[in-house]
């Protein structure tokens, strides 16, 4: 799989093609929610930001992309007991062969490049159930703002299991 996945206009080309409707914001480099915030990256973009993290079972056999609101923080032994799975954060090497991404970059839309369908995505519900969700397009240059009815449909495009939690 290439570096990057399927590239930013690529992923527009597949919202376009399957009604979603989006609106693309253009900013510097960010890595973290941190660095988001101190470059007022969300000032203009509606709704909840969130927080994107690749995680794995101990064993490496189950992989799980986590959606969850940017001011939350992980509790693996949390996550992993409503997962079933005793959990770690996955690799790079992990997160570049099974979603084409780096490191900044992940997002719901590296689940376009899990051919597979290796990756459960575990969505939280306040992220599912507002009006308005925003995610790099896989690069972390880019966001792109949805409405919930075209993240549900996004999601719903794809064969990959979810949960919502």
């Amino acid at each position: 799989m290439k570096l990057g996945g399927l590239l930013r206009m690529e992923i527009k080309e597949y919202l376009k093609l399957n009604g979603i409707i989006f609106k693309e914001f253009s900013h510097a480099p960010v890595f973290t929610v941190e660095e988001a915030k101190d470059q007022r990256v969300y000032e203009d973009i509606r709704g909840i930001h969130s927080k994107n993290l690749f995680v794995k079972d101990r064993k490496s056999r189950r992989f799980y992309l986590i959606v969850m609101p940017e001011n939350e923080k992980l509790d693996v032994g949390e996550m992993g007991e409503k997962l079933g799975d005793k959990i770690k954060f996955a690799n790079e090497e992990d997160l570049r062969n099974l979603l084409g991404l780096t490191p900044g970059s992940v997002s719901p839309f590296g689940l376009i490049n899990d051919k597979d369908h290796k990756v459960k995505i575990v969505i939280d519900k306040e992220i599912w159930d507002s009006d308005f969700v925003s995610f790099h397009p896989n690069v972390n240059t880019e966001t792109l703002e949805l409405s919930g009815m075209d993240f549900h449909k996004y999601i719903e495009s794809l064969d990959n299991d979810m949960e919502l939690i």
